[in-house]
């Protein structure tokens, strides 16, 4: 199936995707924030640059887009109907990497949290998912847990 942009247009809006304070990202730092947890930005020496570090918790964040690292069970994990090969190589280098930067920060001790795009999304519609979200956070920070996904 034909991509229903040209290539320019399809160009133009790929790039317009950020990699750093999405509003997904500056969401959950402001609910941060709020519960006095203090953090720092895409920190560069811990490895996989997480989107949130909490030093206090030796806690690595990472809001994960479901399209760009693959959501299992997500709608907005889709896979584009034109150039299939391409998307599939990658989406298979991002989770690979995901993988990678998760072993790596257990081996140096470092807790991780993952939350999805899509669990963002809903906590943005629904104060009720928000506060059962945060509640869920603040528990993994304060227990001996190694990696949660949300």
């Amino acid at each position: 199936m034909a991509d229903i942009v040209s290539p320019e247009q399809r160009s133009k809006n790929m790039s317009a995707i950020r990699s750093k304070d999405t509003r997904p990202e500056v969401y959950l730092r402001k609910l941060l924030f709020a519960q006095g947890i203090r953090y720092r930005i895409a920190s560069k020496n811990i490895p996989g640059h997480p989107d949130i570090f909490l030093r206090k918790y030796n806690t690595a964040i990472f809001v994960h887009g479901c399209f760009w690292h693959r959501h299992q069970g997500c709608k907005y994990a889709y896979t584009p109907k034109s150039r299939v090969e391409f998307w599939q190589k990658k989406f298979n280098n991002n989770t690979q990497r995901d993988t990678v930067v998760q072993y790596e920060l257990q081996s140096k001790g470092i807790k991780c949290l993952i939350i999805w795009e899509c669990t963002i999304k809903k906590m943005m519609r629904d104060s009720s998912t928000k506060s059962l979200i945060i509640e869920k956070c603040m528990r993994f920070l304060e227990n001996d847990e190694i990696m949660i996904s949300l």
